[in-house]
């Protein structure tokens, strides 16, 4: 997907929503479980209730992959139902050396035609420029995260300048705005406009609003640009708003909720 195409999806849906399917078998509804494939018939179910409320998904492949082979299956048959308007992050981090990181790409750009990966940087260059080889694909490059062990390394500074600032100048070099974004936690919000600063137009993928208590009018406030330059994650806070049978229900009105509000800050632009 083009970065024209994501920007016009976003405007005409009225929308910047991300859903997370991160799909715990011991917190999915009880009667899914008695399914061939419980974690399918459950994303089935939230994107079905989603998909005129937000313009990505992004499934963790850690869900998945803890399943072995049928983890694997459920993965293939997610992305396959995903509306092909919808934008599809593979929340993989992956993160290695180079002809490593180049069969990543493949795996999630060629055998899983995702749109987007969600990348560590940790390991410079040979992590991220296998993946800008391919056209009208997306990398997305963990810069200032949302959790608690964030400032562990990501804060610590280098002639007075956080790590995760390099991070971001470092990146722009390698990739551009039709390539590259970058991972911005929702929980630091004032730093969310240092990093704005340093790359006006690239689009953040924003986790942490909703359960982790991230603000999407602090998000807005100053990560927002002319064209949104933003897709905010929510996992939790939709699909496990219920875990009942009704749980589809009231994760299309926490989804409805959510695209509302952003609704009123893209009329704005």
């Amino acid at each position: 997907m083009t970065r024209k195409q994501l920007v016009e999806h976003i405007f005409q849906k009225k929308s910047f929503l991300c859903v997370g399917l991160d799909p715990d078998l011991n917190k999915i509804p009880k009667h899914l479980l008695e399914t061939e494939d419980p974690v399918f018939e459950f994303n089935k179910a939230i994107i079905d209730a989603t998909k005129d409320h937000c313009v990505a998904y992004k499934p963790n492949l850690a869900f998945y992959e803890c399943l072995g082979v049928d983890g694997w299956k459920s993965f293939q048959k997610t992305i396959d139902y995903i509306p092909k308007d919808c934008f599809v992050i593979a929340d993989a981090k992956r993160g290695d050396i180079g002809n490593t990181s180049l069969y990543y790409a493949k795996t999630f750009f060629e055998t899983y035609p995702c749109n987007a990966i969600t990348i560590a940087p940790y390991m410079g260059s040979d992590s991220i420029k296998p993946f800008l080889t391919y056209e009208n694909k997306w990398t997305v490059v963990l810069a200032m995260t949302s959790n608690k062990g964030a400032r562990d390394f990501q804060f610590l500074k280098v002639d007075n300048t956080p790590i995760y600032e390099y991070v971001v100048t470092k990146c722009m070099e390698w990739g551009n705005e039709e390539n590259t974004m970058f991972v911005v936690g929702a929980t630091r919000s004032e730093d969310i406009s240092k990093i704005r600063k340093l790359a006006p137009n690239h689009f953040f993928l924003v986790p942490g609003v909703g359960a982790q208590g991230g603000s999407l009018e602090e998000v807005v406030k100053y990560g927002m640009t002319d064209e949104c330059g933003l897709l905010v994650n929510s996992s939790r806070g939709i699909i496990y708003a219920d875990q009942s049978e009704n749980f589809a229900v009231e994760a299309k009105k926490e989804a409805l909720k959510i695209q509302s509000e952003m609704a009123v800050y893209l009329k704005r632009l």
